[in-house]
Order: C-alpha cells, then sequence, then structure tokens
C-alpha cells in the first residue's frame, strides 16, 4: 500500500484518537472535530476518485449516520456518537461504512458486557433485564449500576474502525 493510499486511513485513525481521548475526558466529541473530519474526509474521497469517490463519501456519512440514529432517537447514544459515525463513513464507502458501523456496534456490546463483568454487577443487570422483559416495559438502572453511568462510545467506534481496517489491509 503506498503512502498516498494510506493518508487517509491514518489520518482518520488520528482523528478518532482525538475524540476518544475528549470522549473518556470530557463525555463529548467537539462538533469542531467532526465538521473538520467530514470536510477532510469528503475532500479525500473527491481527490482520490472525484465526482464518483465524493459520491461515496456522502453515501458513506449518510450510512454511518442513518445506522447510529436510531439508537439515539431511542436513548441508547449520545449526538456526538452519531456525528461521530457519520465523519467515519466520508471516509468509506457505503459498503465499509456498513460494516464499520455494524462492527462498532458489536464492539460496543462488547465493552459493555466487559464493564459489568468487571464491576461484578452480571446478577443486578440480568435482573433488571428480566424486570423489563416480564413488565414489558424499561427499567432505570440503580445509581449505583454501571448501565447508568456514561459510556464513551468512540471506543466503540474507533474499534470498529480498526477492525474493518485489519480485515481490509491485512488479511
Amino acid at each position: 500500500m503506498s503512502m498516498e493510499q494510506m493518508f487517509p486511513v491514518i489520518l482518520l485513525l488520528g482523528l478518532l484518537v482525538i475524540a476518544v481521548a475528549s470522549d473518556v475526558r470530557r463525555h463529548r466529541i467537539p462538533n469542531l472535530l467532526v465538521v473538520l473530519g467530514l470536510v477532510l474526509g469528503l475532500a479525500g474521497q473527491a481527490y482520490s476518485g472525484g465526482i464518483g469517490g465524493l459520491g461515496d463519501g456522502a453515501l458513506g456519512l449518510l450510512v454511518g449516520f442513518g445506522v447510529f440514529l436510531p439508537l439515539y432517537a431511542l436513548g441508547g447514544m449520545a449526538a456526538g456518537d452519531v456525528k461521530l459515525m457519520a465523519m467515519v463513513g466520508s471516509f468509506m464507502t457505503p459498503n465499509t461504512a456498513l460494516w464499520t458501523a455494524l462492527f462498532s456496534l458489536i464492539a460496543g456490546g462488547m465493552c459493555g458486557v466487559l464493564l459489568v463483568l468487571v464491576r461484578g454487577q452480571v446478577q443486578q443487570t440480568l435482573g433488571r433485564y428480566w424486570l423489563m422483559l416480564k413488565a414489558l416495559a424499561y427499567v432505570p438502572p440503580a445509581p449505583d449500576e454501571v448501565a447508568g453511568k456514561p459510556f464513551p462510545y468512540s471506543i466503540a467506534i474507533l474499534l470498529g474502525t480498526l477492525t474493518i481496517g485489519y480485515f481490509m489491509f491485512v488479511l
């Protein structure tokens, strides 16, 4: 792979690392970072693929946004995470953006399970889900429950992006 092909990958990973650092520290992903990433992603797509590349970037942006938007609407994700996934999609084709979003969701689920295990709240969490299943209604987490704490989902987006990168460039 040439340096010209590697540059967008390195740029995207750099933007994601900055987003993760901000999300971990402040539970916020700066809009300026997302806008900068969107512009750079779409410009890179246009540079490498012309109008077709720009179209791929725009569709990738919409796919990333569209996959995460319902989770935001249901209260399971913050707006910054949705915008960050759209930014990631702008660097990709629609198909790659879809796979990246799906792997990011899997990574987020695995991180959630790991947090519950590490905090020793498996029984408490399963009990709450069992109550919700029986009542067919949402039961909010207890104040001390890990499920009620903010989770920097940018970590899962970074892991999903790295996974897709691994499959694309290594395998």
